[in-house]
């Protein structure tokens, strides 16, 4: 492990050697979709050049090297997380499919009749959706846990929801709006002793701390690829082995079998049994590659240095009077994601304005609509940072977010 220098992390990054409307690119919509190192860009590349053939079909040298090399970011995959087994590690798109799997495999196999289903009012639309359709083809209830003014989980709130009827709580370990890290391992424990299956979204926090998925001993654990340096395309669902064997396959098809008559067939062991079709070797030789560039920076280091990051972005912000920030000022009580509103001044017009000089942020609803509605908001503007973000990133967005004011007649 190197020491920390996002300066010098940065010239990794083809990307920032570019220049967007004649200024340096300062890129800060990380909640959205990482940019990739050199290292990742070679490793797909010398794979595709090199390695590429179609996995665990074949007996030929680029068929072996494709195998070789899925199974082995499977594994490293198993070992960031630390799962117990690489056999609880199933390849998808994305979290979104992820999540859909949980909820079509297991939830229409075991939820019933007038069961309940938690989720929080801040999830995203791929925490919802999913959720909603189950509750409704099922009978069962779905139920929102709902946050305090600091956009967090009150003890009183998390223990009147989840109940004895309680069979599935869905949560997201870091909120995409409010930047809010949910106390996971807490909602974890609580559900477990009422009988319940827990899902987590770890899409934006996986990328950004450490994850123990036995240690906050979690049935389900999602994250995509594309939100830590790695490719779009390729997500990863964790489920613990007694809960994915009981479990049907979400997708049927080749590789995914064990035998197959005309009218009948028995499916392989997981994780092949979810993993119908050709997979995307290339983006599990990407998530490997990234997740490597990950360890090696540290994910400590990462975690401290947005940390720092976020507490002075929201200091800044916070000292001019027409910036309201949602969720949680405590920058330890949040993740590297800001989001806010300028008085009088629509997010999209302060998205638009700042891409002028450079600098990506993200506007709109962030796909949480109903939490936009809970917090009396159309949309919000939000930055989000990642391990090559600097204070000179934040001192522009903040001079940014002053000339959107004087753009708009509003004075600095």
């Amino acid at each position: 492990m190197h020491k920390f220098d996002a300066q010098q992390i940065k010239k990794d990054f083809p990307v920032f050697s570019q220049k967007i409307n004649n200024y340096n690119l300062v890129y800060l919509d990380n909640g959205a979709t990482t940019q990739k190192p050199l290292q990742v860009i070679n490793a797909m590349s010398d794979y595709n050049k090199l390695s590429h053939g179609n996995p665990h079909r074949g007996v030929h040298q680029l068929s072996i090297r494709a195998t070789e090399g899925y199974d082995l970011a499977k594994e490293v995959v198993r070992r960031f997380i630390n799962a117990e087994s690489a056999d609880e590690i199933i390849f998808t798109r994305n979290t979104t499919e992820s999540i859909n799997m949980a909820a079509y495999s297991y939830g229409k196999e075991f939820i019933k009749e007038n069961d309940e289903i938690v989720i929080t009012i801040s999830e995203h639309h791929s925490n919802m959706l999913p959720w909603q359709r189950l509750a409704r083809e099922k009978g069962a209830v779905l139920k929102y846990i709902y946050l305090n003014d600091e956009g967090r989980i009150s003890t009183d709130e998390l223990r009147s929801k989840i109940t004895d009827k309680t069979r599935l709580v869905s949560i997201a370990h870091m909120s995409n709006v409010l930047g809010t890290v949910h106390p996971v391992k807490d909602v974890i424990e609580y559900a477990h002793t009422k009988g319940a299956v827990v899902m987590v979204d770890g899409a934006q926090s996986t990328p950004h701390m450490k994850v123990d998925v036995r240690e906050m001993d979690a049935d389900f654990f999602a994250f995509s690829a594309h939100k830590m340096l790695g490719p779009m395309g390729l997500g990863v669902l964790y489920g613990k082995r007694e809960l994915l064997e009981a479990m049907p396959p979400f997708l049927l098809g080749g590789d995914m079998i064990e035998y197959v008559s005309e009218q009948d067939a028995s499916f392989a062991p997981i994780p092949f049994k979810f993993e119908a079709g050709t997979q995307n070797v290339e983006g599990a030789v990407g998530l490997r590659s990234a997740i490597e560039y990950l360890e090696n920076t540290g994910m400590e280091n990462i975690h401290n240095h947005e940390k720092q990051l976020t507490g002075y972005a929201i200091e800044r912000m916070l000292a001019l009077s027409y910036i309201k920030i949602q969720g949680p000022k405590d920058s330890d009580m949040r993740g590297g994601i800001i989001s806010f509103t300028v008085d009088d001044v629509h997010p999209h017009d302060v998205a638009t304005i700042l891409d002028s000089y450079g600098i990506a942020v993200r506007a709109g609803h962030h796909c949480c609509q109903p939490l936009m509605s809970y917090l009396n908001a159309q949309a919000t503007s939000r930055i989000s940072f990642y391990l090559y973000n600097t204070t000179e990133d934040v001192d522009k967005v903040i001079e940014g977010i002053k000339n959107v004011r004087k753009w708009l007649g509003y004075g600095s």
